[in-house]
């Protein structure tokens, strides 16, 4: 069965991006798909520019009362996502049509086993036993703002925090940025969680992904552009690599997989939303209060804050 999937495009300000970013969600090939925007208090034209999209019966647009981040916006999109599977879309990604199609299809892939000639009890797997795909990622491509195209081709640089010295082909650093393109099943998020709150949170999740043993699939082709802008936060002084905030977040996430060498444990991240407050939500349709992994004050939050936007409380999957 193929599995459905969420589109969720966290966004802050990106009125002038926003639009292309929803058409070519909404123009997956994938038959069972929705777009959520999780539009984190933008301050600009972002709520009339999606405007035209109110009516679209596979669109929803969530709009929190303050800012709190990429991570955080993530997490409501999957906190409150109807769907088996969820991948996250950038304001500025452009996706090839059939992407997530061709990730749901593999997602949804019942045959694939742990083939024997494979060392499956590091990933507590039985030898020869079916397997569940947790992640499907592809190559993707980077437009730079100085026009230059970059492809991330090297599959081998997902590991790069936990095998450095297998990285020195890599050219490009940053070449881990890979999970950006991911397709995730919602079981996922039931074991380990959501977003870690910091701006390496891709790199986070990602290794944890590897290192809990979850099964990740990659389709060697690009099927996503993502177009950097002067203002996206891998370009912005204050966010990109070089930046203070990045390297003490890129510490942090160091210090994780230090700790799994010692202990071989993988800490989930349960969704900690103490703060959520939705100042609207358009198709309430659409929102199911997910049973992924999260803190009881949570859980019952987004209930009250879904009751409180349209009167009734929601089914929990």
């Amino acid at each position: 069965m193929i599995p459905s999937v969420n589109i969720v495009i966290p966004t802050f300000n990106r009125a002038h991006l926003i639009r292309a970013s929803v058409e070519a969600a909404l123009g997956q090939s994938h038959p069972h798909c929705i777009v959520t925007v999780v539009d984190d208090a933008s301050q600009d034209r972002t709520r009339e520019i999606l405007s035209d999209f109110r009516t679209n019966p596979r669109f929803n647009y969530i709009r929190l009362s303050q800012n709190g981040g990429t991570a955080q916006a993530k997490n409501v999109g999957i906190l409150f996502s109807p769907s088996d599977a969820i991948t996250f879309h950038d304001s500025d990604d452009v996706p090839h049509r059939d992407k997530v199609i061709r990730q749901a299809r593999v997602i949804g892939n019942e045959e694939i086993g742990a083939h024997p000639v494979l060392n499956w009890k590091l990933a507590s797997r039985v030898p020869g036993s079916k397997i569940q795909v947790g992640a499907v990622l592809t190559h993707h491509e980077l437009i730079l703002p100085n026009g230059e195209r970059v492809e991330i081709r090297r599959t081998l640089s997902l590991v790069d925090d936990v095998f450095p010295n297998l990285q020195m082909a890599a050219g490009v650093p940053g070449d881990w940025t890979h999970v950006n393109s991911g397709l995730f099943h919602s079981s996922v998020f039931r074991k380990l969680g959501g977003f870690s709150d910091c701006i390496e949170e891709d790199r986070e999740f990602r290794n944890r992904l590897i290192l809990s043993g979850e099964i990740i699939w990659v389709i060697p082709e690009v099927l996503l552009t993502k177009i950097e802008t002067p203002d996206s936060l891998t370009q912005s002084s204050d966010t990109d690599y070089d930046s203070e905030r990045r390297q003490r977040d890129r510490q942090r996430v160091w210090k994780m997989v230090e700790d799994w060498f010692h202990t071989r444990e993988v800490p989930a991240a349960p969704l900690d939303l103490a703060d959520l407050r939705i100042a609207e939500i358009w198709n309430r349709d659409l929102i199911t209060v997910s049973d992924v992994l999260k803190t009881p004050a949570t859980g019952d939050l987004a209930l009250a804050e879904v009751r409180s936007q349209r009167g009734v409380v929601p089914s929990v999957a």
